[in-house]
């Protein structure tokens, strides 16, 4: 058994995992996909939680379709409605960098180095 199994993160894409460029993609945020790429590996299921939507979100989800990272849902978690009617995605850990206490470089973008599950 994987020790993140059952385990859902909603993930942020400007500034967290592509550095601020909307409505283009931006560059890879340093880490954040061999990070997430680990989680995956050890369980955790990841559902894309982003502002982003239309031909922005489309663009943001095959980005990480190509980097290798498997979503388990796009802006809302895919079981949830059947025991909630609220808009808010669930999950366990919410990494975004515009949350509060997540650790960010000096440009304001994530510090994978110390997201850590």
């Amino acid at each position: 058994m994987k020790d993140l199994d059952g385990f859902i993160i909603a993930l942020d894409f400007d500034g967290t995992v592509v550095t601020h460029r909307y409505p283009s993609i931006g560059d890879p945020v340093p880490g954040a996909i061999e990070k997430l790429q680990k989680f995956q590996e050890r369980g955790a299921s990841i559902v894309l939680n982003t502002m982003r939507s239309g031909a922005t979100l489309v663009q943001a989800v095959s980005y990480l379709q190509l980097n290798g990272i498997e979503l388990y849902g796009v802006n809302e978690h895919p079981t949830q409605h059947s025991w909630t009617k609220s808009p808010k995605v669930f999950a366990h850990i919410y990494i975004d960098d515009s949350a509060y206490g997540c650790p960010t470089t000096k440009e304001g973008y994530v510090d994978w180095s110390r997201v850590n599950l």
